[in-house]
């Protein structure tokens, strides 16, 4: 059950660092990508390797589409197999990493756009294990989800993402999870390990260039920016989580890219790191 949190003042027992914990975007792909040792899942164990060790962290992921904001406010959170067709090793898989009703009740008390719901029961869907495992092997890292409220567009999540960033100076990893190219109904399975069609790759080159130059409201508009843009973004659940990471960016932040390639002909696992 969902409890609406609306007291604003809450605080956990985490203290402001001396530093800014960084931000990320993660295309995740295939649910595979969760127990492959591969150039992608690499690349997010180093990513984990070259910041801070995290207090917690927090995914918005694109599989938690939901009517409202809620976030998961258990003790230890389920590990949600949300897929299928795919081998049983994949549905073995149990990530037992603890969360944080503590954190919980800060990140909602930090957002005043609108009541959050307090959620006992989803858990950690595969956008937010399948990634997380590889950066946090051991499990001992509290983790949260916070759901994309479906009724929205793309510049309220932006938005809203600002509201979190006191998260940051708390050593709060903050990771979007989706996919900046994400239509599987034109999926090419001849381009499988890799390989975009040309409105892929053009697409995803406007977003790389548009998010490299810091310019950040032609991505909230996204259906402005062509028809590849569309063809990329067919329903935007897997675009959404990357306005959570440019919405917490701030003006003096570098932005680097990595796993920049398309596989599959219309998915690209290109992957942003703010700070």
């Amino acid at each position: 059950m969902d409890n609406l949190f609306n007291f604003k003042k809450y605080t956990s027992n985490l203290q402001e660092k001396d530093y800014l914990m960084p931000v990320l975007f993660i295309g995740h792909g295939s649910p595979m990508n969760g127990i492959e040792a591969n150039e992608f899942s690499l690349q997010w164990a180093a990513q984990a390797r070259d910041i801070p060790v995290p207090e917690a962290v927090l995914v918005v992921s694109a599989h938690w589409f939901t009517n409202g904001t809620h976030i998961t406010a258990m003790d230890f959170p389920q590990t949600i197999h949300d897929f299928g067709g795919f081998p049983q090793a994949l549905f073995d898989v149990t990530y037992a990493a603890p969360g944080s009703p503590e954190l919980a009740l800060e990140t909602a008390g930090l957002i005043h756009s609108t009541n959050v719901g307090l959620d006992h029961d989803w858990g950690l869907d595969h956008g937010a294990w399948t990634v997380v495992r590889h950066m946090y092997p051991d499990a001992n890292i509290p983790v949260l989800q916070l759901s994309i409220d479906y009724t929205r567009d793309a510049r309220y999540h932006y938005d809203l993402a600002h509201e979190l960033y006191g998260l940051r100076k708390k050593g709060v990893l903050i990771l979007g999870s989706g996919n900046m190219v994400h239509n599987l109904r034109m999926m090419s399975w001849e381009m499988i390990h890799g390989g975009g069609y040309d409105w892929a790759l053009q697409a995803n080159d406007t977003f790389k260039r548009l998010i490299l130059a810091n310019e950040h409201q032609p991505l909230t508009t996204y259906a402005q920016l062509g028809k590849e843009a569309m063809l990329a973004i067919p329903t935007p659940e897997h675009y959404l989580p990357l306005m959570y990471t440019l919405g917490l960016k701030n003006d003096r932040e570098e932005v680097s890219l990595f796993n920049d390639k398309a596989v599959g002909g219309s998915l690209t696992m290109t992957s942003v790191r703010i700070g």
